[in-house]
């Protein structure tokens, strides 16, 4: 009885994982990746791979194993166009910026748009309304959403959790027989007694490939002393393609013992976003580049990391030499190695001591208030303990606050922060109007980051520290006719299109109508268009007809374009 009930747990468990599918691919064109499951983007890892459509979209795109529709997707930003299809193996496999559905389904979608009026949808389809064959096909590849490019976004995730899985470990025909490159690293004191080639600053160094491994350029040994974190620059490539993707793991070794090690199988959604922990995010913001750290933050919770010892962290503090080894692979095994070199070496160097505002731990909630600012950081919103810094400066015409300068952006913050902003000199009418602004000091640029009045202050909430005061937006969004001259001429035969744009809240809301009936707009932000396309079945044709077009922004200034054209 207990070898069967064993017998039943690992069935479930060989179930769950997929194992027992054999996923075929979801394009039959080859595989050529773009990007790889965990590569490294702004604020949150790559929740898959990215299939090359040989730079054009309409490929057609088909169901890697049988089940069911479960989930559409349209939207301007993300996966734009996106199909969900679960698996009887608990996956659900996820196609996004897709050109169009098929046309069942793209009726289906469509039928829902007009009928909530809203081109951004997200629905729960019924088990049966879509059931699919391996292979059937459901969509053609595209180019919509926040794509750079034409290519077909491919996730397969875990159903239960909806945890992101890497497709790589599904065996897809892929071929990859390239090692990840390495091309800098960086050596950074992690207190304020630690230091590194004798500043206790983080130091970096270009890196050559010699003798089937990676060495520091001019092979230096390097002084370091007290607690010290190394980070890693380098990407993966596979074969018969140069994007940049994402490296599968990396093993940190220290005298030939293990010290610290990640590997990217999964992760959630809700763990994304410390990726900001996960690299070094001075650097990045400084000079736009990645280092991956192979030492943890206290308040980092991303559950890759496979060993830590002491968080990653070295104490040198023994005056003796050490060797130091990464080595960095992919997941088809390719592997590249790093070795150097250092001496821990004791000199004494300057303390900074940088005046600061008071010490945020990472584990509390923590308070920042004066009389015309108050910020509330909650608990888990640091990765580190912060000495925090605060100032301020007279703000610009433009504004109506004092500009509080909140530490530095090279800080990031997992959790949204609630910010309150005093006013001063906002009437009664421009209340409504009122909302933080990002301020960049060394353009006078500046741009919308939220809030709302209330009772003399601006509130909201905020993801980034930086300089932050009060502006007010009472100009309209802009609407510039693209396929429609002097209000009553067509001049494109299928379709009409806009250029609209906002130049400070952000456009809230757009509403086209057609004889008084709600029309369908597709809307792409990349290019600040939105497109109609005319439907006989909607639209009576062979007629004029009355157009009306609004658009709204997010502090309620709303501009209307209307016109009467034949079609």
């Amino acid at each position: 009885m207990r070898i069967s009930f064993l017998l039943i747990i690992l069935f479930f468990s060989y179930t769950l994982n997929g194992q027992n599918t054999t996923y075929t691919p979801p394009v039959k064109i080859p595989m050529l990746l773009s990007g790889s499951f965990a590569e490294l983007r702004s604020n949150h890892f790559h929740s898959g791979i990215d299939i090359k459509t040989q730079g054009v979209t309409g490929l057609p795109v088909f169901s890697v194993a049988d089940g069911y529709i479960s989930r559409i997707v349209v939207s301007p930003t993300g996966f734009g166009r996106a199909l969900y299809i679960d698996h009887p193996n608990g996956t659900t496999s996820v196609y996004g910026h897709l050109k169009s559905f098929r046309k069942d389904i793209e009726d289906y979608i469509q039928k829902i748009q007009y009928a909530e009026q809203s081109f951004r949808v997200d629905v729960s389809v019924p088990q049966n309304t879509f059931p699919l064959k391996q292979g059937n096909e459901i969509a053609q590849s595209g180019n919509t959403g926040s794509s750079g490019g034409p290519h077909l976004h491919f996730e397969i995730r875990n159903t239960e959790t909806e945890e992101p899985l890497n497709p790589l470990k599904y065996n897809f025909p892929i071929t990859d027989n390239t090692a990840p490159k390495i091309f800098s690293l960086l050596a950074a004191p992690l207190d304020e007694l630690s230091h590194v080639n004798y500043q206790n600053k983080k130091s970096t160094f270009p890196i050559v490939f010699y003798d089937g491994k990676y060495h520091l350029k001019g092979n230096p040994t390097i002084p370091v002393y007290g607690n010290v974190g190394f980070a890693v620059q380098a990407n993966d490539y596979f074969d018969n393609s140069w994007n940049k993707c994402g490296v599968y793991s990396v093993e940190l070794i220290v005298d030939d013992e293990v010290w610290f090690a990640w590997q990217f199988d999964k992760f959630s959604f809700d763990e994304t976003r410390y990726i900001n922990s996960f690299i070094d995010y001075e650097e990045y913001v400084n000079i736009r580049k990645r280092y991956q750290k192979t030492w943890k933050d206290p308040g980092n919770r991303l559950p890759v990391y496979s060993f830590e010892k002491n968080n990653g962290i070295f104490d040198f503090r023994d005056n003796a030499g050490h060797s130091v080894k990464m080595i960095l692979k992919d997941i088809y095994g390719n592997t590249s190695v790093l070795e150097f070199k250092v001496n821990s070496i004791f000199r004494e160097i300057p303390v900074s001591e940088k005046p600061f505002a008071k010490i945020f731990a990472y584990d509390k909630k923590n308070v920042w208030e004066t009389q015309n600012l108050k910020i509330n950081i909650p608990e888990g919103a640091l990765y580190t303990d912060l000495n925090f810094r605060y100032n301020t400066s007279t703000a610009g015409a433009d504004f109506f606050s004092e500009l509080h300068i909140l530490h530095k952006n090279t800080v990031p913050l997992q959790k949204n922060a609630e910010l309150n902003i005093k006013t001063f000199g906002i009437t009664v009418p421009l209340e409504s109007k009122a909302l933080f602004v990002s301020v960049d000091t060394l353009t006078g640029k500046y741009y919308a980051a939220g809030g709302e009045y209330k009772n003399g202050w601006v509130t909201g909430e905020i993801r980034n520290f930086g300089n932050y005061a009060v502006a007010v937006d009472t100009v309209a969004p802009k609407i510039v006719p693209l396929s429609i001259k002097s209000k009553n001429a067509l001049t494109e035969e299928n379709r009409i299109r806009f250029k609209i744009s906002d130049d400070l809240a952000g456009m809230e809301k757009y509403e086209g109508f057609i004889d008084g009936k709600w029309a369908l707009f597709e809307y792409d932000p990349r290019i600040d268009q939105i497109v109609h396309y005319f439907d006989a079945e909607r639209v009576e044709l062979g007629k004029r007809h009355d157009f009306l077009l609004k658009v709204t922004d997010y502090k309620n200034n709303t501009a209307t374009y209307k016109a009467t054209f034949w079609k």
